[in-house]
């Protein structure tokens, strides 16, 4: 059965309001291997997702004994995939025929009688693996999880094509609001804008084509507050104010293979970056040390991490143990918390003083290291993929500021940039080191 065919089985999809979904979903033929639906939000994508999930799980497959078939939605959060899963199961108990297929129901799967299991988890490259996949649903491709990889989608639908290959007719499908001018989503639009595949359906539309009973006084209201991002919010235009901090490539090119960490040098000065956190949100508390050496060239000696929940006076006690053995007296850091960072240093001998740059004239101020190669860091997957995910955005007046992107961290991008663009300036090197 077809996904119209299928859609055709549930009222709520027969209305007129989904009219412009089922013109979707009549393209997306036996012929067809991967399909990006690039919409607006509140679009009802999480809806065509339940519904192309279920249509795909009700279908015989040939399977080795005891194999089974899965199909999978992968989203950016869990809150989100639950969503999803409410939308499966109440799909499939609208039906008879389709509840009648229900073998086992656990929190985010569930599995039916013909074999099939459906599951709908958070987004992770490691997933797909020794699995057979009638059909991967990437949801919000866009915004997923940053993680290690500064390119969390592009390395997920790596991952789960040999997955996929694996189940004659089975599908990709990647559905989600656009953003910036990278990713696997834009990138399938641009192919398809020079050269369409006629086993690859691109669909792009705005929410209110697609949602008609979206209201239109809300996606008013946010052009007049913010035009661009309106625009890509609501209708799926990617966004052109936004570009790459700076290519990947250049920033692999700073980093030594399998140097983690470089031990202490008695003979060398050394300053430290740091980026506290309260302990028991999502940020993590990050510490930089590093030196310059003659040439001018910035080495990032070390970079350590305490990921919450965790003590933040355990983890100052930890670093301050850290930063004597490196033979530093002080570190630098934002305003956070107010005085609590210098207090909590101070118990442990350490000075805490506070950078006389803003976070994002710190990586502007990095950036020239990093493209003229005279900056080197750790190999750590965490850091590269922080420092490649932060961007560049153009404000209104003009005015660029450099931050991390919606729902991603940048807490390790932080203390090695910053302790770059300090240690560039050639400040305070004078300083006798504290042995």
């Amino acid at each position: 059965m077809t996904p119209l065919a299928f859609a055709n089985l549930f009222p709520e999809f027969r209305a007129d309001s989904w009219s412009a979904w089922r013109r979707v979903l009549a393209r997306v033929t036996p012929a067809v291997r991967e399909l990006y639906v690039i919409a607006g939000r509140g679009s009802g994508k999480s809806r065509i997702v339940a519904l192309l999930a279920c249509c795909f799980a009700s279908r015989e497959y040939r399977r080795a004994p005891g194999e089974r078939i899965y199909v999978g939605v992968f989203g950016p959060e869990r809150k989100q995939a639950r969503i999803t899963f409410a939308y499966v199961v109440g799909l499939l108990r609208s039906v008879p025929e389709l509840e009648a297929l229900i073998d086992a129901e656990r929190r985010e799967s569930v599995d039916l009688r013909n074999g099939v299991t459906v599951e709908v988890i958070t987004a992770s490259k490691a997933a797909p693996r020794g699995r057979s996949y009638a059909l991967v649903i990437v949801e919000e491709a866009a915004f997923l999880p940053q993680g290690d990889s500064a390119e969390p989608d592009v390395e997920l639908v790596r991952a789960v094509r040999p997955a996929l290959a694996r189940v004659p007719g089975s599908l990709l499908a990647v559905v989600s609001s656009p953003y910036a001018k990278r990713g696997i989503v834009y990138d399938a639009w641009r192919r398809n804008e020079e050269a369409p595949a006629d086993d690859t359906v691109v669909v792009q539309a705005a929410t209110l084509d697609l949602n008609p009973t979206f209201d239109a006084r809300a996606v008013a209201k946010a052009r007049a507050e913010d035009a661009p991002a309106a625009a890509s919010e609501y209708d799926a235009v990617f966004r052109s104010d936004i570009e790459s901090y700076t290519p990947r490539e250049a920033v692999e090119a700073c980093v030594e293979p399998g140097a983690r960490e470089l031990p202490p040098v008695r003979t060398t000065t050394y300053r430290a970056f740091v980026d506290p956190a309260g302990g028991s949100g999502k940020d993590s508390f990050a510490l930089a040390i590093g030196h310059k050496e003659d040439d001018g060239t910035v080495v990032v000696d070390a970079v350590r991490e305490t990921r919450p929940i965790f003590s933040p006076e355990a983890a100052v006690a930890d670093y301050a143990a850290l930063l004597r053995r490196y033979g530093v007296g002080s570190v630098t850091g934002d305003r956070y918390a107010g005085e609590w960072p210098r207090e909590a240093f101070r118990k442990h001998g350490i000075e805490y003083e506070v950078a006389d740059r803003p976070k994002s004239d710190l990586y502007r101020d990095a950036l020239p290291l990093i493209n003229s190669g005279q900056l080197e860091l750790p190999d750590l997957p965490r850091l590269v993929a922080q420092i490649c995910g932060l961007e560049r955005r153009t404000a209104r007046g003009g005015r660029d500021s450099i931050d991390h992107a919606p729902g991603a961290h940048d807490d390790l991008a932080n203390v090695a940039l910053g302790l770059a663009a300090t240690l560039a300036t050639g400040e305070e090197l004078l300083e006798d080191p504290v042995w």
